[in-house]
């Protein structure tokens, strides 16, 4: 590959959707709010891109328009981009598909009809593991259960906002982990690995910082009394298809798949169980698949805009400004941990921030002798960091929504956040090759 000349100029595309999606989302969110509507979600991140792209396309003059469209589809055409774009549409009729027949519903209600009162805050945080890693969705995971931990504030007296921290980490962890999750996707196909081995290198990260969470809310639990936590209907046919996914998976079985052996048993069971029917089975597969489409358009936005920044040499530039300040593998891993940090706090989105980190991120581990499945890993486990950690990307926003409180008072609850920030950067320091 020809080695390209630092140019800081070539980020400009960066710096302006920066500018338009993270001024209009504080604006509308902090200093000219709307009930009901959160202010990051007003401007469309795929008009903020778009309008990157056409910044991207009016710079460098001494290339054609013809040249630059061919930069973008060998962006976009990269073997990496065109499985995750596939695998975002299975993941969207699976997640549509087990929505409609129940399965979520179910797994969570099984699990929480076998939990103790007295653990009751620390069964919510490792049944939000599990849902999230079954549902492949952070928000969707909050979504369920957040209602859930409301009665559970209610009957007990814990603080309203560190249930609902409690169930905000948990569904971050399973979003870092699961085989659906558009995180792990993004992660693992952008720097060309496979799931199996990236959870094997997130793992030794995530389950410290998850156990030493369980075992303080647990001591927390023991010193209050048990909650009443009440009785929840389930039918546990529903809920085996979400455990066999997470079984195969975990046992590095092709995610197409484990996918389409999800989608086969939901269709199956949710039949059986009258839940779904052959049409409505479709027709959810469908809104699915839909729900994806915001999250493949602005891969492919992203894949455009990255392939000029690339071409041009703001790759290199920012490099250059690593290299400056790292000297070892070390130096490497903790340039893409702040680089994927501090595009996550831009775009309140921890895709987003995957797949515009992703290409730098392959840079630096080739340059530093990181292998890709750390970089895949510290991509995903960074991003999901800090977007459970921001008072204004959409986990912590619908949760406080749910729950009638303020996202910023669930803030110091984030046990589980905080803690994974440790064990990341104890990995990154205690480094071994």
């Amino acid at each position: 590959m020809e080695k390209k000349t630092p140019n800081p100029k070539a980020l400009l595309p960066i710096l302006v959707f920066l500018v338009i999606y993270l001024g209009s989302g504080i604006y509308f969110e902090y200093i000219h709010p709307t009930t009901g509507q959160m202010g990051f979600y007003v401007i469309s991140v795929v008009v903020a891109f778009g309008l990157a792209l056409i910044i991207a396309f009016w710079q460098n003059k001494s290339l054609s328009f013809d040249e630059k469209i061919h930069i973008c589809a060998q962006g976009i055409g990269d073997d990496n981009i065109v499985i995750m774009l596939f695998i975002f549409l299975m993941a969207g009729a699976f997640s549509g598909l087990a929505g409609a027949a129940g399965g979520a519903e179910s797994t969570a209600n099984l699990l929480l009809s076998i939990l103790p009162g007295k653990m009751a805050v620390p069964g919510l945080f490792i049944i939000a593991c599990l849902i999230s890693i079954a549902m492949g969705t952070s928000v969707g995971t909050i979504t369920v259960l957040v209602p859930i931990g409301i009665a559970i504030a209610r009957s007990t007296g814990y603080s309203l906002p560190f249930i609902v921290a409690t169930v905000v980490g948990g569904s971050m962890f399973g979003d870092n982990l699961s085989v659906i999750s558009d995180t792990t996707i993004a992660a693992t196909k952008t720097q060309g690995v496979e799931m199996r081995d990236k959870f094997r290198a997130n793992i030794p990260i995530v389950l410290p910082a998850a156990v030493i969470c369980t075992v303080i809310l647990t001591v927390y639990s023991f010193q209050h009394e048990g909650a009443s936590i009440g009785t929840f209907h389930f039918n546990i046919w529903l809920a085996i298809p979400y455990f066999i996914v997470m079984v195969l998976a975990l046992c590095g079985i092709n995610v197409f798949l484990v996918l389409g052996i999800g989608i086969l048993l939901f269709f199956l069971i949710g039949g059986s169980a009258g839940t779904i029917t052959f049409s409505t089975g479709f027709e959810a597969m469908g809104e699915g698949t839909s729900g994806m489409f915001e999250t493949m358009i602005v891969t492919i936005l992203v894949s455009s805009v990255s392939a000029l920044i690339r071409e041009y040499g703001g790759f290199e530039a920012i490099l250059a400004f690593i290299r400056k300040r790292a000297r070892s593998r070390k130096g490497g891993k903790l340039g893409i941990f702040f680089l994927t940090a501090l595009m996550d706090i831009a775009t309140a989105n921890n895709t987003v921030a995957i797949v515009i980190a992703a290409p730098i991120a392959k840079e630096i581990s080739m340059e530093y002798d990181v292998a890709p499945k750390e970089a895949a890993s510290l991509l995903d486990t960074t991003s999901c960091i800090f977007q459970g950690l921001i008072p204004y990307g959409a986990q912590l926003l619908v949760a406080s929504s749910l729950a009638r409180i303020t996202s910023v008072s669930i803030i110091p609850f984030l046990f589980y956040q905080f803690l994974l920030i440790i064990f990341v950067l104890l990995s990154i320091l205690v480094d071994r090759k």
